[in-house]
């Protein structure tokens, strides 16, 4: 059962940044911050975490939760609203790219609290501004709270030994204990937090501030003391407070700020200035400014301009760096690398040089990277994912001497051009053969949770066979750039080998589809005579997208059979019951995500199909089915300014139309290329920006501003509501044959563009 109405619980800003104007969300609404070291998240009302990694991904988790109180005489108050409905006025939280403010105002005092990451270093920097808006004098006590898990969480009868105190000299409170943080052994570790003022009062033993009876809204400190009780900590549970006095006169601010980080030595503890934190925030700021402005949109649905121009932007950003936060995985950092280069290949190339260095010397990749080792898990699809990701970025740059460039693999010495990289990823998946000469499942593919189909090596992806039919299309094309003639012959006999298996052993004739899968057991998943996941959207999706000859009758079935109002499922019927053959997909309820659910990442890809296809009338209604906020087809719930893994599917109950993770998945960097690639249609070629859209008819005036090469692009559409062929392009007033547009370095090119109805 849906629900009746979506509500916003604030609004977009010209700037695209969104301000939450009521504290009590459907559930917390989380902005992140980020460096290549640190990563960390608040919601709107200041939960969240921050963690420090280093290049084997290696963890500190610093910040496992945070507060800020102000204390006067015997009450006390969170400045992020906790508990709700205290009694403050004038909440707001300001969600930007780079950084959060949350505000309100209770018992005459004015109170915003800003956090960011800064652009290097271990840290995240709070800076609290006070008002006193009465007309007496105010003394305050202002505590800053920080719950750690540097020394380990907290268990009932288990060990935390690391240590705490007081460092005046760099006015800052500390956490000790010893990590193999850019290290193989165990070294020290300092968590801390320093202020700018000095302060008056610190606690670094959680039972001191907190209590053992009391809780974070309510810390005993405050209750019983109304501030710090200076408490060291030996072997017991860390925490990070500082306590400032500030007496604010009528009418005066303050600002007060403070740095919480990890640091290595105890000389990177450094106190901030004003004038540090206010440097460091405009850096950041000019940071996000020049590495997300290569591309913006402009339609008639404001809201969905917002989110394409400031947050799948931001958030491409974020993945192709810290994959899905929770560890460092190869697949999500390629694809969404792959992804951020229609904003910023400059920047996606040299991140993908940095993938790239975790790749096996024989084609393979792993699945993650996490806690000091490189791991395998037994997954078979994160090589695939390279060659998509360097051709698009070679293609976005136009230079294919790139491609000499030299990296390591991660188990060799010596250095290998990015073109040898990509092609032993494509040699080892072709040779990676199960059943029938497709391509072996392993322990998973894109699907995680299929992770039980090809244990003993036999079992196969036909959806990965499709892939790589693709990826080994894009190898051939990457050959020709480089004149490896033999080596683009070789892809190609051998991709007319893998197409012919998958039309033989992957199509279902009584479907009229293409099969997922075939276990070790030959158990096929994904046909019309299973009981259960009779068809899969993923295999039909990229029968288009490889360019197989069924492709559309596939997916004309897929649509058939998937479709519904809140978008189209990734598999039916949803499995029922647990089967030891499939593995955790079929151990998640009915209509949950990759079990039936409304999966948004295939949601984006079919976006990108439908374009293709030339169905304009599609991509409305998949953009529309979406974005949380459009109500079209159904009413969903959710942040209007993320996009999240997956809706529930109607059978969930209460659940349906409701959102899974936020921030966390690729559905936001594959919105954001296919809303540019393939809606828009800047298809980028060695010659030039090709021009191909496949834009809604109601969008009869629109725009997208593209940075392509040194070249400004502002290309304007003119639609007649008819269809979105491309009828004439005119560039500086001047009509151009064909549709690519060849880059003019540091020139401007305005283009206007006429779509209707071909005849």
């Amino acid at each position: 059962m849906f629900m009746k109405d979506y509500k916003w619980y604030g609004h977009f800003n010209a700037d695209d940044s969104f301000t939450i104007t009521e504290p009590e969300t459907p559930r917390h609404w989380y902005n992140y911050f980020f460096n290549d070291e640190y990563v960390t998240f608040t919601s709107q009302t200041g939960f969240g975490e921050g963690l420090a990694q280093d290049d084997m991904g290696r963890r500190i988790l610093l910040v496992s939760n945070r507060n800020v109180f102000l204390s006067e005489g015997k009450s006390f108050w969170s400045l992020f609203g906790l508990p709700l409905g205290y009694g403050y006025t004038d909440y707001a939280c300001l969600h930007g790219s780079g950084f959060s403010t949350i505000g309100l105002s209770y018992r005459g005092i004015e109170s915003a609290v800003r956090l960011f990451v800064p652009n290097e270093g271990r840290r995240e920097i709070w800076s609290v501004t006070l008002t006193n808006k009465g007309e007496q004098a105010r003394t305050l006590r202002l505590v800053t709270y920080a719950k750690t898990e540097l020394d380990g969480i907290y268990r009932p009868q288990g060990y935390n030994l690391g240590t705490g105190g007081f460092m005046k000299e760099k006015n800052a409170v500390f956490a000790h204990d010893y990590h193999p943080l850019y290290s193989e052994r165990n070294r020290h570790i300092w968590g801390y937090m320093t202020a700018s003022e000095d302060v008056s009062g610190f606690d670094s033993r959680r039972n001191a501030f907190i209590g053992p009876y009391g809780d974070e809204q309510h810390p005993v400190a405050l209750t019983k003391h109304g501030g710090c009780t200076n408490s060291d900590c030996n072997s017991e549970k860390l925490c990070l407070v500082l306590e400032n006095t500030l007496i604010l006169m009528p009418g005066e601010s303050r600002t007060v700020h403070f740095v919480v980080g990890v640091a290595l030595d105890e000389a990177e503890i450094v106190r901030p200035t004003a004038d540090s934190v206010e440097t460091e925030f405009t850096a950041m700021e000019k940071k996000y400014q020049e590495v997300l402005s290569g591309v913006s949109i402009r339609t008639p649905w404001e809201n969905f301009d917002h989110l394409i121009n400031g947050w799948m932007k931001y958030a491409a950003d974020m993945g192709s760096r810290w994959a899905r936060v929770r560890h460092n995985g190869y697949r999500d950092m390629t694809s969404d690398t792959e992804c951020l280069a229609a904003v910023n290949p400059r920047l996606a190339w040299e991140r993908m040089k940095r993938v790239l260095s975790y790749q096996y010397a024989s084609g393979y990749a792993p699945r993650t990277i996490i806690d000091g080792a490189i791991r395998d898990r037994n997954f078979a699809d994160n090589t695939v994912w390279m060659t998509f990701a360097v051709n698009t970025i070679i293609k976005e740059l136009g230079d294919p001497s790139l491609l000499y460039e030299t990296v390591k693999f991660n188990d060799t010495k010596e250095e290998y051009s990015v073109y040898e990289h990509i092609k032993r990823s494509v040699d080892f998946l072709y040779h990676f053969q199960g059943l029938y000469g497709l391509v072996r499942i392993w322990g998973g593919d894109w699907n995680d949770c299929v992770n039980y189909a090809g244990l003993k090596g036999k079992g196969v992806s036909v959806w990965l066979s499709i892939a790589w039919v693709r990826a080994n299309r894009q190898f051939a094309e990457i050959a020709r750039w480089l004149g490896c003639e033999e080596d683009a012959k070789a892809a190609d006999e051998r991709g007319k080998i893998m197409e012919d298996r998958i039309e033989k052993y992957g199509w279902d004739e009584k479907g009229g589809y293409y099969i997922y899968a075939r276990t070790d057991d030959d158990i096929i998943m994904g046909s019309a005579d299973c009981d259960e996941g009779q068809i899969f959207l993923i295999s039909q999706l990229w029968s288009v997208l490889a360019g197989l000859r069924r492709g559309e009758q596939a997916m004309e079935r897929a649509e058939e059979i998937l479709e519904t109002p809140l978008g189209i499922r990734l598999a039916y019927p949803p499995y029922s019951y647990q089967r030891d053959y499939i593995g955790s997909m079929a151990e998640k309820a009915p209509g949950v995500q990759d079990n039936g659910g409304i999966y948004l990442h295939p949601s984006a890809w079919k976006l990108a199909v439908d374009s293709l296809l030339r169905r304009p009338d599609l991509v409305e209604e998949g953009l529309r089915k979406m974005l949380p906020f459009d109500t079209t087809y159904a009413v969903k719930c959710g942040e209007p300014y993320a996009m999240f893994n997956s809706y529930f599917a109607p059978e969930t109950g209460y659940r349906a139309g409701t959102p899974g993770q936020s921030w966390r998945t690729a559905s936001s960097s594959w919105l954001l290329k296919s809303t540019v690639e393939y809606i828009f249609g800047l298809h980028p070629e060695l010659a030039g920006l090709r021009i191909e859209p496949c834009l809604p008819l109601s969008w009869r005036e629109c725009g997208i501003t593209k940075v392509f090469r040194g070249c400004t692009y502002e290309i304007s559409f003119h639609g007649d509501g008819n269809g979105s062929d491309v009828l004439s392009i005119y560039v500086n007033g001047k009509p151009v044959q064909g549709n690519i547009v060849a880059p003019v370095a540091g020139e401007t090119l305005r283009v206007d563009v006429t779509l209707g109805k071909k005849a």
